[in-house]
């Protein structure tokens, strides 16, 4: 037992964790517990999972915003090789911190692992090479159910690290890259969402 530490509530919005395993380390590598559910429970985390996911992205991806609007999906993210920069944005319409983000890099040097619960819209950019992402989902994955907020909106404001680029008034990748020239990248379905104001609300 006792082989986590949570912060709790960071940056103030309530339910988002961010988790450190320990790490048991010698001359051979390393050995760690990803999820323990006693551990969990005994931190006041009782979600139950139902879906484990993972995914491979290059440099200068930005996958998300993302969220399910009748089907919401809490989630426990980490990386498993590379980097990212990984964010959620509250979406709870009773929230006193509705429309405010938290990130976090995520690397598998640092082993730390986030919780994203029910009702944030969550994304994140890929600064290494490559990057393997993997996470747990407390609901599982429902076709024609997705929801998406701008990754660039103003009015959020999120500070991504080492893009460059100006904002145009839409979620197009056009015009922006990271600091050494990579291209930002993101799918069709990234670049259409639309900002705080006409997106989904819980």
């Amino acid at each position: 037992m006792g082989q986590i530490k949570i912060e709790k509530d960071v940056y103030g919005i309530k339910g988002l964790c961010v988790i450190e395993p320990m790490v048991h380390g010698d001359a051979r590598g390393y050995f760690m517990e990803t999820y323990n559910q006693k551990d969990m429970e005994e931190a006041g985390l009782t979600m139950h999972f139902v879906q484990d996911n993972q995914s491979c992205s290059t440099k200068g991806v930005l996958r998300g915003l993302h969220f399910q609007k009748e089907y919401p999906q809490g989630k426990l993210v980490r990386v498993v090789k590379g980097s990212v920069f990984d964010v959620a944005v509250d979406l709870r319409s009773n929230s006193e911190t509705y429309g405010k983000w938290f990130g976090v890099e995520l690397t598998e040097e640092n082993k730390k692992q986030f919780y994203i619960p029910e009702g944030f819209a969550h994304g994140f950019l890929v600064l290494s090479d490559i990057a393997e992402f993997c996470y747990k989902c407390t609901d599982f994955y429902h076709p024609g159910d997705e929801g998406g907020l701008a990754w660039n909106d103003p009015e959020i404001g999120i500070t991504w690290p080492q893009v460059i680029g100006e904002y145009k008034g839409t979620a197009s990748a056009e015009g922006y890259q990271l600091e050494d020239g990579t291209a930002l990248n993101l799918s069709e379905k990234d670049q259409v969402w639309v900002g705080l104001k006409g997106t989904f609300q819980f």
